[in-house]
């Protein structure tokens, strides 16, 4: 066994999770193996939050469909067997299997009481276990030797000779193994009662090295709720600074209609203004009370954690393994994904409450509310046209069919297939394109020039997508874009597709994307106002997504065209 040990460490076929050599090893898409039950039990544990791998943090956006390793497997059963052959002095200071004399029933307690470590814990011996079980062993045989002159001594009580082991109130023997069962440290005599009959127990500072691990894991936990706390509290500060803007712009529209007007009309400006500032006072309100309410969290979950630190600096294992399930237990939060700060707050709000009111009046009258309402859309649009980016189209992603101009500006869908390299990036079913430029994080805006065809596509797209055969377009599958069919069906395509009305029908769309909100929006340039906004969450790159759609025999021949932003007056 030498031989082989030498090149082939236990460390090699050991579980992260478990600490133990793999049972039905399997490997997760990093590369990381694990046992099979390992990291089930694991990610079953995390519940609804994205599996992610123990060792390297990487997450998985779909929990991976795990298939056993045979190859591993079979080399772990080769190695488990090299390792049995060893000492029986070895193998009975692994574990005491109680009412078991022999060391294979101790042995079959450590199995029975294996527990899930969600990470690895570091070694006194990294080259493997059993290599530190042989200098514990060989380390208790030396002090009982030298507290036992004659040279016998009993293996019920391994390290009775050391002073820093509590005693046993009963047996007035070391409590050096804990009971699984009873969750408590026993002696030697204790597991050899009929209370203990059949129960499963291992060296307890064993347990207590494993039960470290666990806290430390916990601390993680911990900290990642603080940190997902803390990312709350910085979204809803944001959207409180976002609606007192749009409070203020309404209020200043409302003042530019009602300066206009008579008495009558002033004291309606008077009745909005009060009706925007309550909403406005009700939504901080409501935004004071999450953010108390998370502070008050994230103060409980610091305040755990610093117990948790604190416990695990404790040499005395009896009050961490009595602390320990206390501590270890997460407390009762609130799931905050859900949340989020809303008002009655609304770009128009006020200016739909005054056209009502002024149904009643004439022409010229009515015409005020459009003219402000035109004035606030101008600044929205002019305020992402900050964000222009200079977009050109990838011919390596493009359908056989597309033709791209040479300044990768235009493209549309010729009646027949060009001759061009099948790679790996190119849509070879369906007529679309992708733009060679990339995001993953801030804000971006291009416009495209749709004239008068009757179908197109816009939007953008994950560089992940499937290219090839046919192809499910939806947010679930990597697309987010509005399209456009016979000349009049606006839509945005999800599952089912959202039908959207326009009355004017756009020629110039500007698309902008804040990836780090998740928010796509699409404006209507020459008529300066909004079509759709939806909100997603972007994972990974996306690329500004194109179709032309084919040219049904000339009727839809016009070329879509990336535009140059002006800034609008």
């Amino acid at each position: 066994m030498s031989s082989v040990t030498s090149f082939l460490s236990e460390d090699q076929f050991t579980c992260s999770i478990c600490l133990d050599v793999f049972t039905n090893p399997v490997s997760t898409p990093c590369g990381h193996s694990f046992c099979q039950a390992c990291i089930t039990c694991y990610w079953d544990k995390a519940g609804s939050k994205a599996c992610f791998c123990p060792i390297c943090k990487e997450s998985f956006r779909k929990r991976p469909e795990l298939h056993i390793n045979r190859t591993l497997r079979d080399i772990t059963e080769q190695f488990k067997l090299l390792a049995e052959v060893r000492p029986r002095a070895e193998t009975s200071k692994g574990v005491v299997g109680v009412g078991e004399s022999s060391s294979e029933g101790r042995e079959e307690g450590l199995h029975n009481a294996k527990p899930h470590q969600p990470h690895r814990k570091s070694r006194q011996m990294p080259g493997s276990v059993m290599a530190e079980m042989r200098l514990r062993l060989q380390h208790a045989q030396s002090s009982e030797e030298a507290s036992h002159p004659s040279g016998r001594h009993s293996q019920s009580e391994p390290e009775d000779s050391s002073a820093n082991v509590p005693l046993c109130p009963i047996h007035q023997r070391g409590l050096e193994y804990f009971c699984h069962n009873h969750q408590a440290c026993v002696c030697s005599s204790c597991l050899e009662t009929a209370e203990h009959q059949g129960h499963s127990a291992v060296p307890a500072k064993r347990e207590w090295q494993i039960k470290k691990t666990q806290l430390e894991i916990t601390e993680v936990e911990l900290k990642e709720l603080v940190k997902l706390r803390e990312k709350k509290m910085e979204e809803i500060q944001r959207t409180l600074r976002d609606m007192k803007v749009c409070a203020e712009r309404e209020t200043s529209g409302s003042v530019q209609v009602f300066s206009q007007l008579v008495s009558y009309v002033e004291r309606c400006q008077s009745e909005i203004l009060e009706a925007i500032e309550m909403s406005c006072h009700s939504a901080e309100h409501r935004a004071q009370c999450l953010l108390h309410e998370l502070g008050l969290e994230i103060a409980e979950l610091k305040k755990r954690s610093a117990a948790l630190s604190q416990l695990a600096q404790t040499d005395d294992y009896i009050h961490f393994l009595k602390t320990f399930p206390m501590l270890t237990s997460l407390p009762q939060t609130k799931n905050w994904s859900e949340t989020h700060l809303n008002s009655e707050v609304r770009s128009g709000t006020s200016l739909q409450t005054i056209t009502h009111m002024m149904e009643r009046f004439r022409e010229e009258l009515r015409k005020l509310p459009e003219l402000v309402f035109q004035t606030d859309s101008n600044i929205e649009v002019k305020r992402v046209q900050e964000y222009a980016e200079n977009v050109t189209f990838d011919p390596n992603t493009a359908h056989p069919r597309l033709i791209i101009s040479v300044d990768g500006k235009q493209v549309c869908c010729g009646d027949r297939h060009h001759p061009v390299l099948d790679t790996p990036e190119r849509f070879d079913r369906v007529v679309c394109v992708l733009a060679r430029q990339g995001f993953t994080s801030g804000r971006h805006y291009w416009e495209v020039k749709v004239g008068d065809k009757t179908d197109w596509d816009l939007g953008v797209a994950s560089h992940s997508i499937n290219r090839k055969g046919k192809i499910t377009v939806s947010p679930a599958h990597g697309y987010w874009f509005l399209s456009l069919r016979d000349r009049k069906d606006y839509a945005f395509r999800a599952e089912p597709a959202i039908p959207l009305s326009l009355s004017l029908r756009p020629s110039r769309i500007g698309i902008f994307v804040d990836c780090d909100k998740g928010k796509l929006s699409f404006y209507d340039v020459e008529a300066k106002v909004l079509i759709y906004t939806f909100v997603d969450s972007f994972v990974g790159a996306i690329h500004p997504f194109f179709s032309p759609c084919t040219n049904k025999s000339g009727q839809n021949g016009t070329a879509l065209i990336i535009c140059p932003v002006a800034t609008t007056v």
